[in-house]
């Protein structure tokens, strides 16, 4: 049955793999990619990546690379609001990475069509307001949170543990009234997770599908693929390329990534033998 993702204005088919572009406006990225805050460069960038093949493009204000620092809220709404005002006729869905409510309420009266939230609306009045909007939710897994995750990251069965913390962000938020078709669940490569935890993650990531959920995953440029390649950020295309190639093959259906090009043509590739 056809996977059916409602995310605010725009209903997105789910059955098959979605690309989700990164246009990043923080002043700290790992990555190198972050655009400070520039609105006419962040919106120049995110008509591009709709024109490489976008099917929805994820704005963030703020870093959460490990061992970043917050942004003050209303700096982070003011680099936010004329990249969403700036993108309104593209003709995708306008995703906003934030882990705050008062963030998220701005950013929703202004047009945004989902929140990507790392900490899983476990914000205080996240939920009710999601709730009581329209808009997709991204819920992800973070042990810990990002100036300390990495410090000492730690599970007895990772795999388990993820679908166990998803499965109950998803229940709380069907709970809340956020309806199934607006979920979408990410379990967090690089969130609080070793290079040994990734790839387990990955490894079994079929054991992490939710039936109806679209699976969310965001590992481009991510330091697990420097460990493996010893190439650094800007250089980890290709090892991103595979890496959301064996995601598609277990279950992923939302890829999150740098390289919105690359990443269309590899998953037509994988698309044309897999209909063949």
């Amino acid at each position: 049955m056809t996977q059916h993702f409602h995310c605010g204005r725009h209903v997105l088919n789910a059955e098959r793999p979605l690309i989700m572009g990164i246009v990043n406006l923080s002043d700290d990225s790992f990555s190198g990619d972050g655009l400070c805050g520039n609105a006419a460069a962040a919106i120049g960038q995110g008509w591009r990546l709709v024109e490489e093949g976008a099917h929805i493009l994820d704005l963030g204000a703020e870093s959460s690379r490990p061992g970043a620092m917050p942004v003050p809220t209303q700096m982070e709404i003011g680099r936010l609001l004329p990249v969403i005002e700036g993108l309104q006729g593209c003709g995708v869905p306008l995703s906003v990475d934030t882990v705050k409510p008062e963030v998220m309420r701005a950013v929703l009266a202004a047009g945004a069509d989902m929140i990507n939230d790392i900490n899983a609306l476990r914000a205080p009045g996240a939920m009710e307001l999601i709730a009581a909007s329209r808009a997709a939710v991204g819920l992800m897994h973070m042990q810990g949170e990002p100036r300390t995750m990495q410090e000492h990251p730690h599970y007895a069965d990772v795999v388990g543990e993820v679908a166990a913390f998803l499965a109950e962000r998803v229940a709380a938020a069907e709970a809340a009234g956020i309806a199934l078709n607006r979920i979408a669940v990410d379990p967090g490569f690089g969130f609080g997770k070793t290079l040994e935890h990734n790839v387990e993650l990955l490894r079994r990531l079929d054991e992490l599908v939710v039936p109806g959920l679209p699976l969310l995953v965001g590992m481009s440029r991510k330091s697990m693929l420097g460990l493996i390649t010893g190439r650094a950020a800007p250089d980890r295309v290709h090892a991103g390329i595979a890496a959301n190639v064996l995601a598609v093959l277990r279950g992923a259906r939302i890829l999150r990534v740098h390289d919105v090009a690359a990443t269309r043509d590899a998953v037509a590739v994988l698309q044309a033998v897999e209909d063949y």
